[in-house]
């Protein structure tokens, strides 16, 4: 099973973020490495290593239920992240009532196979954390391990 690994600071972020952006969904990405053994054949497998998040605007129409980060902006994250020599490990986003699971239109909007997609629940309590690759095809449960700061 592949694994997330991301610092207690950088999750603590994302939930404060999460909160305060509450009743409406927080969207941005995740940065660092992607690590994969010699066995692995693809990102489908390799484990990632979070070092940093940028939050993202969500844009979407209805963004109580869902969210969407504008191109622009997301190529501008991106560029950025590349910049600094690190990998888009993933991306993550908040669900203030629902499960921290992916929805159905979270799967319908995935469009970034090997990448992890944290998902936060604020309907949860205490809130939960939980990570989710995307094939392509659909999300499969990875292994997250809050790590401490190295």
């Amino acid at each position: 099973m592949p694994t997330l690994r991301i610092p207690e600071s950088v999750r603590e972020e994302i939930l404060a973020r999460a909160r305060e952006g509450a009743p409406e969904e927080v969207c941005g990405i995740l940065a660092g490495t992607r690590e994969s053994s010699p066995r692995d054949t693809d990102d489908d497998h390799a484990d990632h290593r979070v070092e940093s998040h940028y939050p993202a605007a969500n844009v979407a129409e209805t963004p109580r239920t869902r969210y969407e980060i504008d191109p622009r902006e997301q190529l501008d994250l991106m560029e950025c992240i590349e910049e600094t020599g690190r990998d888009v490990v993933g991306f993550y986003h908040s669900h203030p009532r629902g499960p921290a699971e992916p929805s159905a239109t979270d799967a319908e909007l995935a469009t970034w196979p090997g990448r992890s997609y944290l998902v936060v629940s604020l309907g949860a309590d205490p809130p939960e954390v939980t990570s989710w690759r995307w094939s392509g095809d659909e999300f499969a449960r990875e292994d997250l391990r809050v790590v401490g700061e190295e």
